[in-house]
């Protein structure tokens, strides 16, 4: 998934893949409870952490509006992006946000990191080093930053953060968020239940991974202007439109706060909207996660954004 431009596995069968947005990542989690060091005390929060191929960003989350409580810090994505320096990066980060006054270390915390997230380990590497494949990616968080992190694909996280609180809420059928920056993220939701780790970015598309061709940093990379790159992504989503036939595509990632320059290029066939939370959908979503490992659900929030385009 993805971060702003600027700033050959065997697959389980569906009844073991689809599982319900508050369950599909378990782990070891530090529970879930409101701090008397926020600014509204008994109040649920949790510490949301996102890894982007090109910056790594965390901010402490209110649980039950999913706004950001503190400033959203972010610092660029080291080069070599290797797991200790990614962590390194991540603690520092942390540690900027404790020093504004927020106490984290009860908090539930979790890591949206760009690839296929399982029990603690990272599957693949998609815009980020691949030496993450060779480590358990939660227990290097978990040593840096000395406290329980749950991992989780952060495209999912992002969808999560915008089924509970925005684009998605109360949207039922097959829901896929799309998240267009560094590459291209996905998240499916089948009436309200997440299928993890869906990585649609690698879909095939004019034989090449369609991240490569179609996603933020592809048309900087490849000088497009707005309208050619959007007349290309439409044809990648259509692609989407075939295989899934989705009741309601969200459209996030960076490139969502440039909706103006492109959105009227595409013709979707069917509902489309723009994620509410924009860029910081990955951050709310990572702190939803390791929060309802621990038990917490989320209230019913009615603030889901307005269809803003459909064929």
């Amino acid at each position: 998934m993805e971060e702003d431009i600027d700033d050959a596995r065997e697959r389980p069968g569906m009844d073991e893949t689809v599982q319900s947005a508050g369950d599909a990542y378990r782990a070891e989690s530090p529970g879930v409870a409101g701090t008397s060091d926020e600014p509204h005390p008994g109040r649920p929060f949790g510490v949301g952490i996102d890894v982007g191929g090109t910056g790594v960003k965390a901010a402490v989350v209110d649980l039950e509006t999913g706004t950001l409580v503190s400033a959203r810090v972010r610092e660029k994505t080291p080069s070599p992006s290797t797991p200790d320096a990614v962590a390194q990066a991540v603690a520092r980060i942390i540690g900027r946000i404790e020093e504004s006054g927020h106490r984290t270390a009860q908090m539930p915390t979790g890591a949206g990191l760009p690839g296929v997230a399982k029990d603690g380990w990272l599957k693949t590497a998609a815009n980020i080093d691949r030496s993450w494949l060779d480590v358990r990616a939660q227990d290097v968080l978990e040593r840096h930053l000395q406290r329980p992190v749950l991992i989780i694909n952060d495209a999912d996280a992002a969808g999560l953060a915008e089924m509970r609180y925005g684009a998605g809420t109360g949207q039922h059928g097959v829901v896929l968020m799309l998240t267009i920056g560094t590459g291209i993220g996905s998240a499916l939701f089948v009436d309200d239940r997440l299928v993890p780790n869906t990585e649609l970015g690698h879909l095939e598309y004019h034989r090449r991974d369609a991240e490569t061709l179609v996603s933020g940093a592809a048309r900087e990379r490849r000088k497009l202007g707005w309208k050619v790159w959007a007349k290309e992504f439409d044809g990648y989503l259509d692609h989407v439109y075939r295989y899934f036939s989705p009741d309601l595509v969200i459209l996030g990632g960076g490139v969502s706060k440039e909706t103006g320059r492109y959105l009227q290029y595409l013709t979707p066939r069917g509902p489309l909207k723009v994620a509410r939370l924009l860029n910081s959908a990955g951050i709310v979503g990572a702190a939803l996660a390791a929060a309802e490992a621990g038990g917490y659900r989320p209230p019913v929030s009615a603030g889901a954004s307005e269809i803003v385009a459909e064929g």
